[in-house]
């Protein structure tokens, strides 16, 4: 991983812990355990594996990731997305930074005009939004949705282009 996508994932799970603390989706004790087990991940250079969210659902079962989209969809007005039901542009798949993706477990999916629809395990982390807002540059219709379904769109893009990042020559 890049160091400024290192940076971009750090930024994006402490903002993330502190916001669902906020929510009273987990407590502080819960989320510092999550915290020391990210590092541990992010040492072992495993993007799929380097999320809180994933940290605090699956390994520490402290919260359900579905209690986290509902939070988005009912009280931050954003719709829920199955990315299973979606074939993600040939232009999003060939321009999108699939680093800055793992790093903030957000795609771009789909694009109307100049409107952008845009789907994410971290809608409740600021700098997630403020990354893509400033990437975009336009009016974005944020998603929710999981971790798994993410994570399979991007090992799908990276296969497809041969697991390497974009700008990166062939190996």
């Amino acid at each position: 991983m890049s160091p400024e996508h290192r940076s971009l994932l750090m930024r994006s799970n402490r903002l993330l812990g502190a916001n669902l603390v906020e929510a009273n989706l987990v407590k502080i004790e819960n989320l510092e355990a999550a915290n020391e087990r990210l590092l541990e991940l992010v040492a072992t250079d495993n993007p799929r594996q380097s999320t809180l969210l994933g940290i605090l659902a699956y390994e520490l079962k402290i919260l359900r990731e579905e209690d986290a989209l509902l939070h988005i969809a009912d009280e931050h007005g954003a719709g829920l997305v199955d990315l299973r039901a979606y074939e993600v542009s040939e232009d999003l798949r060939k321009a999108v930074d699939v680093g800055a993706c793992w790093a903030t477990w957000t795609l771009p999916f789909d694009r109307e005009e100049d409107v952008h629809f845009v789907a994410t395990a971290y809608y409740l982390s600021p700098a997630v939004r403020t990354y893509w807002e400033k990437q975009l540059g336009g009016p974005i219709i944020w998603f929710g949705t999981t971790l798994e379904m993410l994570a399979d769109c991007f090992e799908k893009i990276e296969a497809e282009r041969g697991g390497k990042a974009p700008g990166q020559p062939a190996a």
